[in-house]
């Protein structure tokens, strides 16, 4: 998910001064010479803050930057993830290179997505087709036996460096405990989400992680090539996983742009499954429902929020978040209508699953959220962010699937 901007950024410290500084030097840089010298600088600052669990320095120089000088906050965002989600490690004089992966499942249903312990068994059987589909032939791999939601994933970078450190020492066979998960969240009802297998793959330092890296071209095993096989081949334990879901699975890889691909897919897949759920639990059909479309932010369009009402009243009954990533939200400020191309291609996705009447509010709408429930605030027709409350008779409690 995006990362929340603070809109007060608090005094820069020693460290987050000095992150601050080179991460303007990288970005400056005129050489990968020049590039590397900076990158190592930023490595010592940043792996010495993560493994002490001390991510305010870092929050803080990102906020600075944000404002300041877009180009160095992705300089150091990206060293940041790097530097969470892989390593270096020794054992018995040997380097490897570590990485912690996952495997995102996007799934939709009527009923509660599954999340918690994997199975022993089923857990071995994706070990071994991560080995046999996905991973290099030297690859080893810990996976977390659990199937994780998004609300249980790392909350910061220091949390993503420690599930890197404890998988990779078990993959390599050194004792560690298991990363901890959140103890006090709790999973969020909803028609679609995502699900996540978790591990760290390591290899002798400099070796290929992944079978696409050891014959690439059009010989070798490529990324569409093992995602195939991976679908093909874990599905049906997937499914044991997940009763009652229909889900996708996206291809093994590191941990961000994973969490990444997985957020970017279940955007479209969320809006189906709400005119789907209401239609069976209201006998709301998409042309009684409108949809509502705002774009919400502090400075800029951060993300969409979609408000359903029934066609004839202006009370929201539902909504959905539609999240921006990257370079998707580039060019919209307080001034500018919300940015071209993401609110038509909404728009379009609604239409074919049968909502037509459908509204776009102009501007910046506020981010709002219920101070009470912590749950999102979405537009009514009228510019309003309001709570979605869902009628008094519905049937709406999501069940677990027997």
């Amino acid at each position: 998910m995006p990362r929340t901007r603070s809109s007060n950024a608090p005094r820069l410290n020693r460290d987050a001064s000095r992150l601050v500084a080179l991460a303007l030097a990288l970005n400056s840089s005129g050489s990968r010479v020049e590039d590397r010298y900076w990158e190592a600088q930023l490595a010592q600052i940043l792996n010495r803050l993560m493994r002490n669990g001390n991510d305010a320095p870092l929050e803080a120089a990102l906020d600075h930057l944000f404002q300041a000088s877009p180009g160095a906050y992705e300089v150091l965002i990206e060293q940041a993830e790097t530097l969470s989600e892989s390593c270096v490690l020794e054992k018995d004089g040997k380097r490897y290179d570590a990485l912690l992966i996952v495997a995102p499942l996007v799934a939709w249903t009527r009923y509660t997505i599954p999340s918690g312990p994997i199975p022993a068994s089923a857990l071995q059987a994706l070990t071994a087709q991560l080995y046999g589909h996905v991973l290099a032939g030297g690859a080893r791999l810990a996976l977390l036996p659990r199937l994780v939601s998004i609300d249980q994933m790392p909350r910061s970078f220091s949390d993503t460096w420690q599930w890197l450190h404890r998988l990779a020492n078990e993959a390599l066979g050194i004792q560690a405990p298991r990363p901890s998960l959140p103890g006090d969240v709790e999973t969020a009802n909803m028609l679609a989400d995502t699900r996540y297998v978790v591990g760290a793959v390591v290899v002798e330092e400099h070796q290929p992680l992944f079978r696409w890296q050891e014959t690439p071209g059009d010989h070798g095993a490529g990324r569409q090539a093992c995602l195939e096989q991976w679908i093909a081949q874990a599905r049906p334990t997937l499914s044991q996983l997940l009763p009652g879901c229909g889900f996708e699975c996206l291809l093994p890889d590191a941990y961000y742009v994973s969490n990444r691909e997985a957020d970017r897919r279940v955007r479209p897949l969320a809006l189906k499954a709400a005119v789907s759920w209401l239609e069976s639990s209201l006998n709301l059909p998409p042309a009684q429902l409108r949809a509502v479309i705002g774009g919400c932010g502090e400075a800029r369009v951060d993300e969409y929020r979609i408000g359903f009402t029934p066609r004839n009243r202006n009370d929201v009954i539902y909504g959905c978040v539609w999240p921006l990533y990257g370079r998707e939200d580039e060019g919209a400020s307080l001034d500018d209508d919300l940015p071209p191309g993401t609110a038509e291609a909404i728009a379009a996705l609604l239409k074919e699953h049968g909502v037509t009447d459908i509204r776009r509010l102009p501007g910046l709408l506020p981010p709002e959220y219920c101070e009470d429930c912590g749950a999102p605030h979405f537009p009514n027709p009228l510019g309003e962010m309001v709570h979605a409350e869902l009628p008094e008779d519905a049937d709406t409690t999501p069940a677990h699937f027997h």
